[in-house]
């Protein structure tokens, strides 16, 4: 139980810092676009800042799923 929490929190916690570095790095990019939804579109972002979210929420997907594939008999 000890190690899976553990895992977890280092699978957020370095998802966040992923997320806090991509905000600071797209401050400055000029290329802007749209994203079209199915009910509409979001605000104009950079490319890179989209790339660079789902490659956290994929972080943090992968981290949670071996999190929860953990044998139990395993310490």
């Amino acid at each position: 139980m000890l190690l899976r929490l553990r895992l977890l929190l280092i699978t957020l916690g370095g998802s966040a810092a992923l997320l806090v570095v991509l905000c600071l790095g797209a401050q400055n990019l000029s290329d802007r676009y749209k994203l079209k939804l199915g009910l509409g579109t979001t605000a104009p972002l950079p490319a890179g800042f989209i790339v660079g979210v789902s490659t956290v929420l994929g972080v943090i997907s992968g981290g949670s799923l071996a999190v929860v594939l953990i044998p139990n008999s395993q310490r």
